[in-house]
């Protein structure tokens, strides 16, 4: 049974407050959004003492994160058998734990009221809007409104300096459109539709002319993840496909850098992957995990032990080690401050049950976000914080760090808001969550 605590309001709003204004902090300091990040933790903390409210501790997925955690913080100990990088690694590995806290503060505390919710969703749309709006003021003048140029490869900057608009864009795409897009359809009137397929096209174009092409592709596969989970939108949602397929086809002429990067080089990079700098870079990181299974490198081992040269070879379950034709070692050329893959980076940094633990994370909060998804009208938040998740945990991808500001604070922010709109649509079926007994409430939502 928990107790009231007299402070609670005020220590909520400041929580809240953090967490409001950190979308803003993601598009312009980093620093100051892991400010915010500790603020909102703080407090949940705080709270959670205050009251003896520890039943979030409960929660399967963050049991989960947990043993993720610990075993990270054991591979990246400073001395043999584990990581011999000294004390930097192990702090980076202790305050790890940070992330998984936020998304339990949200889940729990800060997002547990649908007003909160309602607020978030206007900061982060805020948020996607002038991605949007100064990508195609960039497209349309050459600049930004700061005065920034289209990148030298050719790739929208959007509101940055350097090109790194289309991630952000494509996770906040799915959770910020599919709602307006869907509460338009279901109106009656042909203008109400019309303006809910414009809303989806126009983002769509959006994503393909700001020219990254991962952020194009795991928009696809949300677009198909949409497809499955939203009978609605279905049709919208085939058009949608294939309006960015034709546009990638008309940027040969209407934008041709962004043609290049998407199709071009996205091409001759795949017809010759194991040669190309992904390739390089995915098998270098694979030996480093194959010869260091139990505890691979600790945290950061990829970027702290990648120039060592006994992982200067080839792979030999899938390749011909070193007779294979052609193989020459690039060295010390292939490295970088990560793996550039979530997975990869697991096993570097904590071996294979790093990697098993990362894994089983990540599916345990796909699972969670999409309980309840399977009926003929979910609810378009759910669907697209889900497709939001599944985007950011799929396998397949080029990635930064896992745990890399401001994206993963992007994705870790969409994931504390999809479990908590999770929980109050398992509240309002009546199903009270297992990790939770109802006494255990945040003091603002009694």
């Amino acid at each position: 049974m928990t107790r009231a605590w007299p402070r609670g309001r005020i220590v909520f709003g400041v929580a809240l407050g953090a967490t409001l204004i950190l979308p803003l902090f993601l598009l312009y300091g980093r620093a100051v959004a892991e400010v915010m990040i500790a603020i909102a933790d703080l407090c949940f903390l705080a709270r959670s003492a205050a009251e003896g409210s520890w039943g979030w501790l409960k929660s399967g997925w963050l049991r989960i994160g947990l043993a993720w955690w610990v075993w990270l913080v054991i591979c990246s100990l400073p001395f043999p058998p584990f990581a011999d990088g000294g004390m930097h690694p192990l702090g980076e590995a202790v305050a790890t734990v940070r992330f998984l806290v936020f998304i339990a503060a949200l889940e729990h505390f800060v997002l547990a009221q649908p007003a909160a919710r309602r607020w978030l969703s206007l900061s982060l749309a805020a948020a996607f809007l002038w991605i949007g709006g100064e990508s195609l003021q960039q497209y349309i003048t050459g600049h930004n409104i700061f005065g920034h140029p289209i990148s030298g490869d050719g790739e929208l900057t959007g509101p940055f300096n350097k090109a790194r608009a289309g991630p952000p864009f494509s996770r906040l795409f799915f959770p910020l459109v599919l709602p307006p897009v869907d509460r338009l359809l279901a109106r009656p009137g042909l203008g109400k539709r019309a303006a809910g397929g414009a809303v989806m096209l126009a983002a769509i174009a959006v994503q393909v002319l700001i020219g990254q092409r991962m952020p194009v592709l795991l928009m696809g596969l949300g677009l198909v993840a949409t497809f499955v989970l939203m009978r609605r939108l279905r049709a919208l949602v085939a058009v949608g496909a294939v309006a960015a397929l034709a546009l990638v086809g008309a940027a040969a002429v209407i934008r041709p850098p962004a043609y290049y990067r998407l199709v071009e080089k996205f091409t001759r990079q795949m017809s010759h992957f194991r040669e190309s700098p992904y390739g390089e870079l995915y098998v270098r990181s694979a030996v480093m995990a194959k010869e260091n299974p139990l505890f691979g490198r600790g945290y950061d081992g990829y970027r702290d032990n990648c120039t060592e040269p006994r992982y200067f070879h080839d792979l030999g379950f899938l390749f011909t080690g070193h007779d294979r034709p052609g193989y020459v070692s690039k060295g010390a050329t292939v490295c970088n401050e990560e793996p550039g893959n979530f997975y990869l980076q697991a096993a570097t940094d904590a071996g294979v049950p790093g990697l098993l633990l990362y894994t089983a994370l990540g599916l345990a909060w796909l699972v969670a976000l999409g309980r309840g998804l399977g009926g003929g009208g979910p609810d378009p938040t759910r669907v697209g914080l889900f497709v939001a998740a599944l985007i950011f945990l799929w396998p397949l991808a080029s990635t930064s760090s896992y745990l890399d500001m401001p994206m993963s604070g992007w994705s870790f922010l969409l994931i504390g808001w999809g479990l908590a709109e999770a929980r109050a649509a398992q509240a309002m079926a009546g199903q009270p969550a297992a990790d939770q007994p109802a006494a255990d409430q945040p003091a603002t939502a009694r």
